[in-house]
């Protein structure tokens, strides 16, 4: 679950009153990610493969990553 919330760094905004109990991770979403070279070239190698329809399953890539951990 995702909230996107305005915080003026004092009061808690109601986007966190609703959340149920339990952990949570809080990071400001204006810090952009910084891709290397490299992982720029692999999504845009990724996204052009989808482009051309050889995409995979969740299942495929599921089985896939699950048995390359092992």
């Amino acid at each position: 679950m995702t909230r996107v919330l305005d915080w003026d760094g004092e009061n808690l905004p109601e986007e966190m009153r609703s959340l149920p109990p339990g952990r949570y991770v809080v990071a400001p979403a204006d810090e952009a990610v910084v891709l290397t070279s490299d992982e720029e070239a692999g999504l845009r190698r990724a996204i052009a493969s989808l482009n051309a329809g050889r995409g995979r399953s969740l299942d495929e890539v599921r089985a896939r990553t699950t048995s390359s951990k092992k």
